[in-house]
């Protein structure tokens, strides 16, 4: 049954109550029926035209306009319009405005002109145009919505109190969720000062604030223990390193942080060796207990390389398995087995970029080991070369 034939329905009905002088109550409620049905029809229209527009105008895929057309609704394309001509002509291309208007659909009902024109052309004075401009506005679009007098200026305003490089500010406005107000601010900027007092570097502390803003975003006492553990465990304060170490010790509640230690130790590595991974590299405690599972399993079981060996290189925690530790490994321990490079060559190459590890391990020993190029790729494992080191042990049931 139609929308239509049943709003002519309730109307006919609505006329014959009144001719036959049906009690008001009655009356009331199929004046509202009517209304409703009137409402559901044109809510529908309108859905229907925002989803098309969403689709064709937007590139969004069907399913993300649908998701999109549930936080905003118009029948005609004119304010939408203006909204997507003015993100061009500050560079923003198709694939740009896809992923604003899936990130914030709402921005397609600000006014173009007093809304957005102002946000646009302050980041432009400031010295945000072309690439650094598109970057902040696809990776937080909401920003455009923000008050330029209360929010944006302020903001720009602390972060280049703090020296912070033009790169590090265009990170920070593209993460502009933590740019809340004075009071973030002020909290953050107590937390800086911790940091200063102990000797980090100025632009170390301006990267940790673009690139991770909530771990100086916390109660200063809470902060100054993880800063103070970190100082204590030996990490130098002017490294990079230290700040990693900060930002992991902020985000990582203690029965997480004893769970991970306890994944190590079931692999063979002591607790001192795990403080050592640490130091090196503070992130590969945020690996999951999955990656490091199946990381030590191939190295320990399948490589035969001891833990203690293994603990030199705790980046090996960070990379794929599949896309770099199983092929380049592969690759050197039948170079190993081969007798051409040295045994204690180890877990560093995964560090070499990967034409460097390619020209260095692979083509320069091709005549050599013919089936190493089969190996790197992934075509034919060592067991089959006939290669079996006598280190390897049986899978551990963890």
């Amino acid at each position: 049954m139609s929308t239509s034939f049943l709003c002519k329905r309730v109307v006919s009905l609505t006329n014959v109550g009144q001719m036959f002088e049906i009690s008001k109550t009655q009356m009331h409620f199929l004046q509202n029926t009517q209304l409703l049905i009137f409402r559901s029809f044109s809510s529908s229209k309108q859905h229907s035209f925002t989803v098309s527009y969403l689709i064709n105008s937007c590139g969004l895929s069907p399913e993300s306009a649908l998701s999109a057309s549930r936080k905003v609704q118009f029948e005609t394309p004119d304010g939408a319009d203006s909204v997507l001509a003015l993100l061009r002509n500050y560079g923003c291309t198709n694939t740009h405005i896809s992923k604003i208007v899936s990130k914030y659909p709402l921005l397609l009902i600000a006014n173009s002109e007093k809304t957005l024109l102002p946000k646009l052309e302050f980041f432009r004075s400031a010295g945000f145009s072309g690439p650094d401009l598109v970057r902040i506005v696809v990776g937080s679009p909401s920003i455009l919505k923000r008050s330029l007098e209360n929010h944006l200026i302020p903001s720009y305003n602390f972060l280049k109190s703090m020296d912070m490089v033009h790169e590090n500010i265009v990170k920070a406005f593209s993460r502009s969720y933590w740019l809340t107000g004075k009071s973030v601010q002020d909290t953050i900027a107590s937390n800086v000062e911790i940091l200063k007092e102990i000797g980090v570097p100025m632009s170390n502390i301006s990267s940790l604030v673009a690139m991770h803003p909530c771990a100086v975003f916390q109660n200063r006492e809470k902060f100054s223990r993880s800063v103070e553990k970190v100082f204590e465990m030996g990490i130098n304060p002017l490294r990079v390193t230290f700040l990693k170490a900060v930002q992991v010790i902020c985000g990582v509640a203690e029965s997480m942080w004893e769970h991970k230690l306890q994944v190590y130790r079931q692999w063979g590595f002591t607790d001192d060796e795990i403080m050592l991974m640490f130091r090196l590299d503070p992130l590969c405690i945020k690996s999951s207990e999955k990656k490091i599972t199946s990381v030590m399993d191939f190295l320990v079981n399948k490589m035969g390389w001891e833990p203690a060996t293994i603990a030199r290189y705790p980046t090996v925690f960070l990379r794929s398995l599949e896309k770099n530790i199983i092929p380049r490994c592969s690759v050197v321990k039948v170079l190993q087995m081969k007798g051409l490079v040295k045994k204690d060559l180890c877990l560093g190459v995964l560090g070499c970029s990967e034409e460097n590890f390619f020209d260095k391990f692979v083509v320069k020993y091709e005549q050599d080991v013919p089936e190493l190029l089969n190996v790197y790729q992934g075509k034919i494992g060592i067991l089959e070369l006939g290669f079996v080191s006598e280190g390897v042990r049986e899978k551990k049931q963890l």
